[in-house]
């Protein structure tokens, strides 16, 4: 990983300690990996996403339509 490359430089540069600048880059890169999304978890959670907007948008039209056939029928 070359940004936790840059930052163990960057620490080193600052007179940190070898120790504790891996243990840092270890860390955030331990916490990076379980917290951030790839872009297959994006594109699964897109998918999901879409089905639900087509299932709610599919309900509201059948409300909409037993909505208006109704008006209709009390109309006549």
């Amino acid at each position: 990983m070359r940004s936790g490359l840059a930052l163990y430089q960057a620490l080193r540069s600052i007179d940190v300690s070898e120790d504790k600048a891996t243990a840092v880059v270890d860390a955030l890169e331990t916490e990076m990996q379980t917290q951030l999304a790839t872009k297959a978890d994006l594109a699964q959670l897109k998918s999901e996403l879409e089905l639900k907007l087509t299932i709610r948008m599919g309900v509201m039209l059948s409300a909409a339509v037993g909505v208006m056939l109704t008006a209709f029928k009390f109309m006549h």
